[in-house]
């Protein structure tokens, strides 16, 4: 096996001991692999190795990555920063998009999403932790935005995401992971199709899993430390 196997198996035993350890069903949470700033040629040794999600935050980058590997069976996710003369081309390449935090990227988002095409899968990215250098909707700004998805016909939402500040100790890792998961308890009678929790990342995947992730969106621990960006 190669490196990138090799770490993919290794993240793949943590979810697993992590479900198990807190009481969630076998494979219940799916593994998005972060592959922002890595060559095709990485995506495709996780691939061979069993990987098909793979999480894109530069878009630029992202379109030559999913035009390379056209001929492969991937499911592409938008987790960046969204900007309103992008919207167009997430709506047409990807599957899902985990960081919509704007009402206006949302109506652009349904408006451009090609008919021909299933519904882009959307999760609202949540702020929690008040961090300026972090885009996000408030509590209370998800609650609006997620009551004006029943007029968005190309979209469906799924759940929400967020970023929280890093934490070392587990206790403290799980606190903001519960919050999302009371605040997406909360919003199911605005959206009852609701069901996914895009949470935790290399440091803190078992906290997420304990307080009900979804999808974890792992880069550092598949790939290795990040590459910088040319």
């Amino acid at each position: 096996m190669n490196a990138i196997a090799n770490r993919l198996a290794e993240v793949q035993r943590r979810i697993e001991h992590a479900e198990q350890a807190h009481g969630r069903a076998p494979g219940s949470v799916r593994l998005l692999a972060v592959s922002k700033t890595r060559p095709p040629e990485d995506l495709l040794e996780a691939m061979w190795a069993g990987q098909r999600r793979f999480g894109e935050s530069y878009l630029q980058e992202a379109l030559e990555k999913i035009d390379a590997l056209r001929d492969h069976p991937l499911e592409w996710h938008f987790i960046g920063r969204i900007q309103s003369n992008k919207t167009r081309a997430i709506a047409e390449n990807f599957a899902w998009v985990h960081s919509v935090a704007d009402a206006k990227h949302a109506r652009r988002l349904n408006q451009q999403r090609p008919p021909e095409l299933p519904p882009l899968n959307v999760c609202l990215q949540v702020m929690l932790d008040l961090e300026e250098s972090k885009a996000g909707l408030s509590p209370d700004q998800a609650r609006e935005l997620a009551a004006e998805f029943t007029a968005f016909s190309r979209l469906r939402l799924r759940g929400l995401m967020t970023l929280p500040a890093p934490a070392a100790a587990f206790e403290q890792q799980r606190l903001p992971f519960r919050r999302l998961r009371q605040l997406l308890q909360e919003l199911r009678p605005l959206a009852p199709g609701l069901d996914c929790l895009s949470m935790g990342m290399s440091d803190d995947l078992e906290a997420a899993v304990a307080e009900g992730a979804t999808i974890v969106r792992i880069g550092t621990a598949i790939f290795g430390p990040r590459q910088r960006q040319a």
